[in-house]
């Protein structure tokens, strides 16, 4: 097997130490969210109702008196929760007819590819739109929706990263030597497209905290009284004048938690394949 393709030894860049201690303090947030969250997220009247950020509230209360802060930790556990499994769901399935593309005959791969522009042509924010509105509100569902609508992206690019690697001689000569494409795939192909594969995942993260956020926000995702940053949102835009924390807050906690794992992202694309590193 030819070695794989491997981040160049060197120090991280600053990008990537920021990306990553902002993940890292925002898993650890939201994980420890049940012991660290001062109020029940969903309990009204924790504190007067549209309550100013102060020692009692920190990040104040929203129209029905709950603690803004215990809302925006708790809405970060079901955020990440989301974006995990649509990412990897997307991943496993995106990959799964990626990879049967480029091993396939060329009627297979013919029919696949199409398939897979024609989705890929629409934003996967529409797709996840029009799969909501057919299956209906709810987290799960949500979170379905996200995870198909990721799927012609992973598809192209494991296709991509296969084929690619399909063209080289060594796969060629174990073609020859009668190994059959299922060990090829596991055995050669899969070791030399798995980093790219997870650096496509942490930026696909972002793009699925961002769409599960926007279908919370339209009354599409999580439903109320379930705290989610898009739905906080949602409920705190008619407050916008006379409460901006409400929507300050966790608007906040979504564009960190996007801006963290795109530098992780950008970053580790750049070290592995320094070709994409744009000129300073």
């Amino acid at each position: 097997m030819v070695p794989t393709t491997t981040i160049r030894r060197r120090a991280l860049p600053w990008s990537v130490i920021i990306g990553l201690g902002l993940a890292l303090v925002i898993i650890i947030l939201a994980l420890a969210a049940p012991v660290i969250a001062p109020y029940d997220p969903m309990r009204m009247a924790s504190g007067p109702r549209l309550s100013a950020p102060g020692l009692t509230h920190l990040f104040g209360t929203d129209e029905f008196g709950r603690d803004l802060f215990s809302r925006v930790l708790h809405g970060g556990r079901l955020s990440l929760g989301i974006g995990l499994t649509a990412v990897l769901t997307g991943i496993l399935a995106g990959g799964l007819i990626g990879l049967i593309a480029a091993f396939s005959g060329r009627v297979i791969q013919s029919v696949l590819l199409r398939l897979i522009d024609v989705l890929y042509s629409f934003p996967d924010t529409l797709i996840a739109l029009a799969l909501v509105a057919f299956l209906g509100p709810g987290i799960g569902n949500a979170t379905l929706a996200i995870a198909i609508s990721l799927i012609p992206f992973y598809a192209r690019v494991t296709y991509g990263l296969a084929a690619a690697e399909r063209a080289k001689p060594y796969i060629e000569a174990a073609q020859l030597a009668g190994i059959r494409s299922a060990r090829l795939v596991r055995v050669h192909v899969m070791p030399n497209i798995t980093q790219s594969l997870i650096v496509m995942g942490t930026l696909g993260f972002s793009s699925a905290i961002l769409s599960a956020a926007g279908l919370s926000f339209l009354g599409l995702g999580v439903q109320p009284p379930s705290p989610e940053w898009g739905g906080i949102l949602a409920s705190g835009r008619n407050y916008i004048t006379k409460a901006p924390w409400i929507l300050l807050f966790p608007g906040l906690a979504i564009c960190v938690t996007v801006l963290s794992f795109n530098l992780i992202g950008d970053s580790l694309r750049d070290l592995i394949d320094p070709r994409r590193k744009s000129p300073s």
